[in-house]
């Protein structure tokens, strides 16, 4: 097993019980982790790869995945931003799969 499929297996274990399931685009997801592993190694902790991190853990604890923002996005959306975390019924198609906009303030983003 690489560190993708270890990564998709803790997490997995860790969310589903939460009601956040990995999204069922097991390629778009596995690219996602990848992502965060990325980011892992550049900056010592799993940023969000949807976004711009400043490489200050501080500056950046709010899009640590799962970010923040997780949570309200799946409960508006179905689906956190980047579309790796969802709910079973947007999996299931019982949702509709709609733009999810960016939360993190404005003044996060730029600094």
């Amino acid at each position: 097993m690489n560190e993708v499929e270890k990564l998709y297996e803790m997490l997995r274990k860790a969310q589903e019980p939460k009601g956040y399931y990995f999204n069922k685009d097991r390629e778009r997801v596995f690219e996602l982790l990848q992502a965060l592993l990325v980011n892992k190694d550049r900056y010592g902790y799993m940023s969000c790869p949807c976004r711009l991190a400043s490489g200050d853990r501080e500056k950046d604890k709010d899009i640590i995945c799962p970010c923040v923002y997780r949570t309200p996005d799946v409960e508006e959306y179905g689906s956190c931003y980047c579309n790796l975390y969802v709910s079973r019924a947007w999996n299931e198609e019982k949702t509709p799969h709609l733009y999810v906009p960016e939360r993190r303030p404005p003044e996060k983003i730029l600094s």
